[in-house]
């Protein structure tokens, strides 16, 4: 149904649909929920929202309502979860269009869910994707500049994601977070605030401060759920790995290779910081391939990843991501901004290159797709594509 609606929604004027678009999008809503029932209702459904971590908290909520007893389903960025069931989210969509939504919600409910997680976009909230959802909790990761350009600022983009809280009557927020005032103004008939501090002797097998900063945000709504701490702590110290997100590829090369998904300068930066003080890397050990997506989006971030890979790395490769409609050489140049990187569009010859330069003690850092499985291009063509299988390829071949 979506894929219908897109093919009609390219054949009016892009001004007419413009000043269309509220009433398009809220339409949509309205009738995807009616075709499917309205099917929220009778579920808990929690909306996970932030710049960063929704996935992998999406991920430790599921793990953790399943392992209290509870039938759990969870929609994210990485896939789609109905209790002992799942499949992979090919859609190259975090938060799916709205008859998608609800239908996933209805298929839930026949199932027997009785708590919902959905990764909840800015994008998907501008789009009322989160219309005729009845939430019952709005959590909050963090919040950091995203979607600048296409909200028209950070605080049309901060104001996006609170929308999801005026419809939520229990909020859980991020105290350590700088945006955490604003959103602890907005009424709630319940709040759970949580910091890095609550859980001082968490430990879990995905690297990064900011994965364990995901687990305490998922082990703290679980808490306020009533869930024994013995039985949450068990399932997220379960999770030894996520597809896509800060995955090391199986090498027997002497050096490492780590694939994730971070595609903004704080997430990469978050990346570079958590490699060289767990592995004490020091004389700039790690070989960057990055890139950004195109289509006219985030225009601003492309210079600033440049700069921050420049920062950490030994030697930065600059390559395709999802250029979209955009000239893709263009955005390379970009992203190099005043430095010397190497450019090579081809993804592929881009992971070799950096495979090849490799060293003893080094890490291969490939960013910017995790485990997505197309590259988008221009007049929405797709190419197949994971960079942890072109890795394993191109590492048989050396």
């Amino acid at each position: 149904m979506d894929r219908i609606l897109i093919q009609i929604k390219r054949l009016i004027p892009k001004k007419v649909f413009k000043s269309l678009s509220p009433i398009y999008h809220w339409c949509l809503a309205f009738g995807g929920a009616l075709i499917y029932g309205f099917p929220s209702r009778g579920m808990k459904v929690i909306g996970v929202t932030g710049t960063s971590g929704k996935t992998t908290t999406v991920e430790f909520l599921h793990d953790i309502f399943a392992a209290a007893g509870y039938r759990t389903a969870s929609l994210s960025g990485l896939r789609f979860k109905i209790l002992g069931k799942e499949e992979p989210n090919v859609l190259k969509m975090t938060m799916p269009g709205r008859f998608k939504v609800q239908k996933f919600l209805s298929e839930a409910k026949q199932a027997g869910a009785q708590y919902v997680f959905l990764e909840v976009t800015s994008e998907g909230i501008k789009q009322f994707r989160h219309k005729f959802i009845k939430f019952y909790a709005a959590i909050l990761t963090n919040l950091s500049p995203e979607h600048i350009e296409s909200h028209g600022g950070f605080e049309n983009y901060r104001a996006a994601k609170a929308k999801l809280f005026k419809i939520s009557p229990i909020h859980v927020l991020n105290g350590d977070d700088e945006n955490f005032k604003f959103f602890d103004k907005i009424p709630a008939r319940k709040k759970i605030i949580f910091k890095a501090s609550d859980y001082p002797n968490l430990k879990i097998h995905l690297e990064g401060e900011f994965n364990r900063m995901n687990a305490v945000t998922a082990l703290s709504f679980a808490n306020s759920e009533h869930i024994p701490e013995e039985i949450a702590l068990r399932a997220v110290e379960a999770v030894k790995t996520l597809p896509g997100r800060m995955e090391f590829v199986e090498t027997n090369k002497n050096f490492k290779v780590l694939v994730d998904y971070a595609f903004l300068p704080q997430a990469l930066r978050k990346v570079f910081e958590t490699l060289n003080k767990d592995y004490n890397l020091k004389d700039k050990k790690l070989i960057c391939v990055i890139g950004s997506a195109g289509g006219g989006r985030d225009k601003w971030k492309r210079p600033i990843l440049g700069d921050v890979a420049a920062e950490f790395c030994r030697k930065v490769i600059v390559t395709n991501e999802d250029p979209y409609d955009e000239n893709p050489m263009d955005i390379l140049k970009q992203v190099e901004g005043k430095h010397n990187f190497e450019k090579i569009l081809d993804r592929r010859e881009a992971i070799k290159s950096a495979l090849k330069f490799a060293e003893g003690g080094d890490i291969v850092v490939i960013t910017g797709k995790g485990a997505e499985p197309w590259i988008m291009g221009p007049h929405g063509t797709k190419t197949e594509w994971d960079d942890r299988r072109i890795v394993k390829e191109e590492l048989s071949r050396l």
